[in-house]
């Protein structure tokens, strides 16, 4: 078990599956959600890039989330033909590779990684080859991503317990903490004035929920707090740009998984196991929530079978398979006719727009 721990995804989101996805804006494009504030889909297909977003101050630019190394060195060109202000500071909304391992190329480019103190106990609980011990997350994804294997860990260094404010009379951005969704460190970044929210993977719009770093019954809560903020524009940590509509989408996703898992979570792991495709023809109906059904979906439902009590029911072999499978997805280029059309070239229409 200490081996499958650690041969951990290399991202933490759902396989391409098959299922379409809504219509979306260009992957790889800088959009502009409000005056001074940006969002840009990364090209997770291909790259395994997150999603990032960036708000320029009077005096410096704040950057949502560190990437990869390789997702950092294609964001930075972009912000420096928008402005010459410094890149002063990169939150990193949690600790997975996909949304940190790139911050030594901010910190080289003069930026100071942010992170809520979650973020820390995370990684000295997964990245145990930084903190002295066997090799942990990061030495895994060395073996498959050049960019990772080419820099070096650097954890945030400048923390917060609760919440952190920007201001400079024009712009407000809030970092803000609710508890336990996707992981224990999770951290949203919030503009009160434009109602505009950063996510990370707390909200995540498509097939991308990784569930082994959370609770997703906590994950409910936690997101049902963000939605009191009242967004209008919810910028998530992968998959497009939407309204207020996809925070609700999120909760709707696994309000429904728990609510069908529980009814077996009396029943033998057995019995669990061959209900899945029940369970996922279920989800799969609700029009609301389809998008979000992935691949891993037996993997969901393990989830939160034993966060209600159960016992795991997939082979050890097959979580391996799984672990190795997910890593390919989001370390490897991959070949243009195994990426959905959606993913690659789609574009979204009614693009919500700021107050």
């Amino acid at each position: 078990m200490k081996a499958l721990k650690q041969l951990f995804p290399l991202l933490f989101v759902g396989a391409l599956t098959a299922i379409p996805l809504p219509t979306r804006a260009e992957i790889n494009k800088v959009e502009t959600v409000a005056p001074d504030v940006f969002f840009h889909e990364g090209d997770l297909a291909a790259k395994g890039h997150c999603n990032n977003g960036w708000i320029i101050f009077e005096d410096y630019v704040l950057v949502i989330d560190g990437n990869f190394p390789s997702g950092a060195q294609e964001i930075i060109p972009k912000i420096r033909t928008m402005t010459n202000k410094p890149i002063r500071f990169a939150f990193d909304t949690h600790h997975h590779g996909d949304h940190a391992y790139g911050n030594q190329v901010w910190v080289e480019n003069g930026a100071t990684p942010v992170a809520h103190t979650g973020v820390i106990d995370e990684m000295k609980k997964y990245e145990t080859g930084y903190y002295g011990n066997k090799p942990g997350r990061w030495e895994e994804a060395t073996k498959d991503r050049k960019d990772v294997a080419g820099s070096k860990l650097k954890p945030p260094t400048l923390l917060f317990r609760k919440d952190m404010i920007f201001d400079d009379g024009k712009h407000r951005v809030e970092l803000l903490h609710f508890g336990v969704a996707h992981t224990h460190g999770d951290g949203f970044a919030w503009l009160p004035k434009e109602k505009i929210l950063f996510t990370g993977d707390a909200c995540v719009n498509g097939p991308f929920n990784y569930m082994g770093d959370g609770d997703s019954g906590q994950w409910v809560k936690t997101l049902e707090a963000a939605k009191k903020l009242g967004a209008n524009i919810v910028c998530p940590g992968h998959g497009p740009m939407g309204g207020a509509s996809v925070l609700d989408d999120q909760i709707a996703f696994f309000i429904e998984l728990r609510k069908e898992v529980k009814k077996y979570a009396k029943k033998r792991p057995e019995e669990v196991n061959a209900a899945v495709e029940k369970i996922k023809a279920t989800l799969q109906q609700n029009k609301q929530i389809a998008r979000y059904v992935g691949t891993f979906f037996t993997a969901q439902v393990e989830k939160v079978y034993v966060e209600m009590g159960g016992k795991p029911f997939q082979s050890a072999a097959a979580r391996l398979e799984q672990h190795r499978h997910h890593a390919h997805n989001h370390g490897h280029e991959l070949a243009p006719d195994a990426v959905p059309a959606q993913m690659r070239t789609g574009r979204r229409t009614n693009r919500p727009v700021a107050n």
